[in-house]
Formats: structure tokens, C-alpha cells, sequence
């Protein structure tokens, strides 16, 4: 199975090319295309949701670009509590492992394998790096403010707000 190398903010809108401002709200898409994703950065007025084959969205702010960088986490941590959310049934724990997992696979703790679909449900397929153990997680199908608030959650946790 392929790595997936995720590219930084471009600061540049994929629909109209305008460049995005410093602060500006934005969205982003991963779109799977062949073996690789593709990032795809979008100004506010030209989102309207997730495009067609997006694998995941998310939603930030242009950081200025002297801008230090965010503070270091521990990935062991972050993975342990990827592991203690294990077969919860919370929904506000699904969502926040979800997004765990993402950032896993971003830090590479976590290799995405293949989606599942089953009805109406949808779920990763993920590898843990370090022991080959293999995970399913929902895809929880969070909306735009969803997942800007489990984000905002999760960097919490993490110490980066």
C-alpha cells in the first residue's frame, strides 16, 4: 500500500485562484486521486461542501507565514488515546477518535488501507505503523461546524489553543 504525503496549505483557492489572507477562514478537501491525495484549499464563498471523492475535510485559518510553528505533542500520547477510545459508543467519542486518527495518519502512526461501505455507513481502514494492527473506524460524516468543533477539541487536548 502507498504512503500518503499530505501537501501544506497552498494559501491559494482551487476554485477561483484568489490568494488566500492571513487569518482568512478556509477549507480544505483531500481528494484521493490514483494512489496519492490532493489537497485542495477553498476561500469561504467558494465551499460548498466536501467535492465528490473527498476523503476528508477540515477547516483552519491562514497562519501568518513567519508564524512559529505549533507546539510539539507527543505522538506516543496521542496514539494511546486513540487506543482508549477503542469501542466507544459516544458519539462525541467517535468523533473525536475520528479525528485522532486522521492526525495519526498525517504524524504517520496510522496508514490508511481502503474505505469500506456498507448501506448507509462508511469506514476506515487504518494500520497502526509500529504493530500492524488493523482498525475500522465510522466515518462519523461530520459537518462543516462539526468537525471545526471536535477540531478545536482535539487541539485542546493537544495544547495547541
Amino acid at each position: 500500500m502507498t504512503d500518503y504525503q499530505i501537501q501544506p496549505n497552498t494559501r491559494r483557492c482551487a476554485v477561483t485562484g484568489r490568494e488566500l489572507q492571513v487569518d482568512e477562514r478556509f477549507y480544505t478537501a483531500l481528494v484521493q486521486e490514483g494512489d496519492h491525495f490532493l489537497r485542495k484549499d477553498y476561500s469561504t464563498e467558494a465551499w460548498h461542501g466536501p467535492p465528490p471523492g473527498s476523503f476528508s475535510f477540515w477547516t483552519g485559518k491562514v497562519p501568518e507565514a513567519a508564524a512559529s510553528p505549533r507546539p510539539r505533542f507527543d505522538d506516543d500520547l496521542l496514539e494511546e488515546c486513540f487506543h482508549r477510545l477503542d469501542d466507544q459508543g459516544d458519539p462525541g467519542k467517535v468523533n473525536f477518535r475520528y479525528v485522532v486518527a486522521l492526525l495519526l495518519m498525517r504524524r504517520k502512526r496510522l496508514k490508511f488501507e481502503q474505505v469500506i461501505k456498507e448501506g448507509d455507513e462508511e469506514r476506515i481502514c487504518v494500520t497502526c505503523i509500529s504493530t500492524g494492527v488493523k482498525y475500522q473506524l465510522v466515518n462519523p460524516r461530520l459537518s462543516d461546524d462539526e468537525m471545526a468543533r471536535v477540531q478545536e477539541e482535539v487541539f485542546k487536548v493537544l495544547g495547541w489553543s
